[in-house]
């Protein structure tokens, strides 16, 4: 794993040991972040990475430019991995070591121009995860959510709220939404 693209380009990132966290391949990530330039801008945004796992993404995020990000894990294996690849990069952000729940809840008030998802593939959480973004109104107006999913797992049910982009790469499929209000 490695940070593709800015300030922090071609830095080496810890990956979790073990089957317990499934990062984000190199390859995707470069899809996911050339797809995401296409649809905005990350210089100055703020970030969530929720469920961040080694931090890859947030951590992607900021090296293009992102003025804040906010990391939020479950997992103290994955919230002691992304603090040491922010530290190994030298980047600054803000870390939890929390679910997702509390997390959203506590960050009621605060808008994101980029919300980062890669929940477990099976763990069937999509549904109230976007509940909860939207109840604590987490999203700004022009912000993009990207939810990284299996395949044999259909995107949850947002009814009309958000514009959708989904992408398959392999097993895995790549989805970008927008408000669509």
């Amino acid at each position: 794993m490695r940070v593709i693209s800015g300030k922090y380009r071609g830095k080496k990132l810890f990956a979790p040991e073990g089957n317990d966290v499934r990062p984000t391949t190199d390859r995707i990530k470069e899809t996911v972040f050339n797809i995401l330039n296409s649809k905005s801008d990350f210089y100055g945004a703020k970030v969530l990475d929720l469920f961040s796992g080694s931090g890859a993404l947030g951590i992607e995020a900021l090296s293009r430019g992102a003025a804040s990000a906010v990391f939020v894990d479950k997992s103290r294996d994955s919230i002691e991995l992304t603090k040491k690849n922010l530290k190994h990069v030298g980047a600054d952000a803000e870390v939890y070591n929390t679910d997702f729940q509390v997390a959203l809840k506590k960050l009621y008030g605060r808008q994101f121009d980029f919300i980062f998802l890669d929940p477990p593939y099976f763990g069937k959480n999509e549904q109230e995860i976007f509940d909860l973004i939207q109840k604590y109104d987490l999203l700004t107006q022009k912000g993009i959510i990207f939810l990284e999913h299996s395949t044999k797992i259909p995107l949850p049910d947002t009814g009309e709220r958000y514009i959708i982009d989904n992408r398959v790469c392999g097993s895995t499929s790549i989805a970008f939404l927008q408000r669509s209000y």
